[in-house]
């Protein structure tokens, strides 16, 4: 039975990846790099460990991951601050169902705490979350499984009482490798045959969650009436 849910965070809950891809690719063109798009769908939630070597390999050892990295927070950040970003479809109608039916909630992110408190503080969703789990609380990132496993602690349940939703390939290798059940909500790429493996279905949106979450646990609900009544008051 599923008892807890955890959520990756950007292109998930927020449609940030499109702004991740635009400014990691500015700030490697300001330093000389001709970055694009598909270069950065290769590092979504990638750890350092791995997204090093991965650009390298890529533009070569001259590649200054630290000084590009930290322009491309700059950018972003600057952006963010005078734009704020879009929230997903679904994911108010999601938590609210989630906290109605006693679920236990984390956030499992590749962001560091400080910037992802700010996102979720932004987007007033904070309070839903029982325990945040970041990539500078964890030795190894996505996609080794530990913040997945650090999650399930935190949660004081088993892997297999715990349903991880993702957007990307990296992702869903952590969730996966961790043990958990996994749900692909796509966002900028498609499931391959790899990822397909891994995950018990796609969802268009995370609303839809909702769906799979009755028909795992059996709870066969009047949810949705009682929402669509709540949004009339």
């Amino acid at each position: 039975m599923i008892k807890g849910i955890i959520f990756d965070m950007d292109g998930l809950m927020f449609d940030t990846e499109k702004l991740l891809v635009k400014f990691w690719c500015q700030a490697a063109n300001e330093h000389g790099f001709d970055m694009k798009q598909e270069h950065v769908l290769g590092i979504r939630s990638l750890s350092r460990k791995y997204a090093i070597p991965h650009l390298k390999s890529i533009f070569g050892d001259n590649f200054d991951f630290e000084s590009i990295r930290a322009r491309r927070i700059s950018l972003m950040n600057d952006y963010i601050d005078k734009n704020g970003f879009e929230i997903k479809k679904g994911l108010f109608k999601l938590l609210d169902y989630l906290k109605e039916h006693n679920y236990k909630i984390a956030v499992a992110t590749a962001t560091d705490l400080e910037r992802a408190t700010i996102y979720l503080k932004k987007a007033k969703v904070f309070d839903y979350f029982d325990e945040i789990i970041c990539g500078d609380m964890i030795k190894n990132g996505k996609p080794d499984p530990d913040i997945y496993i650090k999650a399930v602690e935190k949660l004081n349940l088993t892997a297999d009482e715990c349903l991880a939703l993702e957007d990307s390939p990296n992702g869903i290798k952590s969730a996966y490798n961790a043990g958990c059940k996994v749900i692909m909500v796509p966002d900028l790429s498609p499931a391959d045959e790899t990822v397909n493996k891994m995950v018990l279905c796609d969802a268009e949106s995370l609303d839809k969650v909702i769906n799979v979450l009755e028909e795992q646990n059996g709870n066969k609900c009047i949810w949705n009436l009682w929402y669509s009544q709540i949004l009339l008051f």
